[in-house]
């Protein structure tokens, strides 16, 4: 394995940005990212980031991983999501065998999507049988296939339990063309992730595409990256996603604050002493945010690759940094926002997307507040 494999792709997202710039207008407009778009993100092989290189994949380091969707998500944050999502779900071959990897990843365009947990499968000679319709499947309109986290029951129709007595749950697998999607994302933010509902009627899933995703165990891969886990790389992912765009709204509030004379200002708004400290601040409160995530991703790393075991309070700092780090990112891009002024309001400015894209981020799983709740229980039980 490579010394710091996916290096490249940092350098990639950042020569791919003005072309997703130029088209997240149409995103927004259409709700879903447009052919050119997706097509670059293939070509480059943004979404194989975290795929295993068994696979044909980067494998990459959350390092670089982060950084590649930060590049992005200054462009337009739609775009940096459902990258991020459908990267991580890329995870799950680690837990597949290699044939059936092979023939979800490598034929075009390789594309995974998946919603919350939600519903039951039912086990049959050879696999399971489901019916069911979930959420939230961000990337689904660019997916080849599509993912569920069931709860599994027994031919007799009694639910299976894990050796600890908790539900035993499965990641399946199934092409997107035995699905039906239906248009539901009418959002505040983030419009143009299409992060609709998908369902399937008495669909047989046969047992090889399916994994306990997140289950040591139950690992095909030796890569570190894979100890990591999806719940929290998706938490890493998402708050560098939020990153992006804070410094996309605070340098846009920079660059106006450079040209714009306020209406009634005896001067310009670069030599006002309020917006110059304002601006200080913010980039202070920015620059500690992103050194706290990628210092706390970094050092999990490091004892990742040296231990082999991703611990329990590594889990609890990747979440701490996270959601701390994108409530910061909330309070860059609103600070931005309201330093802009009038201009803000106006979609013709770089300002009223990105505020509308932050706050949505900020109502997502990896934000919720009850994070806090469960890093101080860990904190005063010891750990």
């Amino acid at each position: 394995m490579n010394a710091a494999p996916g290096v490249g792709l940092v350098e990639r997202a950042r020569a791919l940005a003005p072309l997703i710039a130029g088209e997240a207008a149409e995103i927004e407009r259409t709700r879903r990212l447009t052919p050119a778009v997706v097509s670059a993100l293939i070509e480059n092989g943004f979404y194989r980031a975290l795929l295993p290189q068994s696979v044909g994949g980067s494998e990459a380091v959350p390092e670089a991983f982060m950084q590649m969707l930060e590049e992005i998500a200054k462009a337009d944050a739609s775009t940096a999501w459902c990258l991020g999502q459908c990267s991580v779900c890329a995870m799950i071959a680690a837990w597949l065998d290699h044939d059936t990897a092979h023939e979800i990843f490598n034929t075009a365009p390789g594309i995974l999507a998946w919603g919350a947990i939600a519903h039951e499968a039912r086990a049959v000679e050879g696999g399971y049988r489901v019916t069911a319709r979930w959420d939230f499947a961000s990337g689904s309109r660019q997916a080849s296939w599509l993912g569920a986290h069931v709860r599994i029951v027994g031919s007799d129709g009694v639910p299976r339990k894990n050796v600890d007595g908790s539900p035993e749950v499965r990641t399946i697998l199934f092409p997107v063309a035995s699905a039906t999607l239906h248009d539901v994302w009418q959002a505040i933010g983030l419009a143009g992730t299409g992060t609709d509902s998908y369902e399937v009627a008495d669909l047989f899933i046969p047992e090889r595409f399916t994994a306990f995703r997140d289950v040591s165990s139950a690992l095909r891969e030796p890569g570190p990256l894979y100890r990591i886990g999806t719940g929290s790389t998706f938490s890493l992912g998402f708050a560098a996603v939020s990153l992006g765009v804070a410094r996309a709204t605070l340098d846009a509030a920079i660059a106006l604050a450079r040209a714009k004379h306020q209406s009634l200002a005896a001067g310009a708004m670069r030599d006002n002493q309020a917006v110059q400290g304002l601006i200080g601040r913010t980039e202070g409160d920015l620059r500690a945010a992103r050194a706290y995530l990628y210092a706390t991703a970094n050092a999990m790393w490091r004892d990742l690759v040296a231990t082999g075991e991703f611990s329990a309070v590594q889990r609890s700092a990747v979440r701490l940094a996270a959601t701390w780090t994108i409530h910061q990112s909330a309070k860059v891009v609103d600070t931005a926002y309201h330093m802009a002024g009038a201009t803000a309001v106006f979609r013709s400015q770089p300002f009223e997307r990105r505020f509308r894209d932050m706050h949505a981020i900020a109502q997502q799983i990896q934000a919720r507040d009850t994070h806090y709740e469960d890093v101080g229980k860990a904190i005063l039980a010891g750990g």
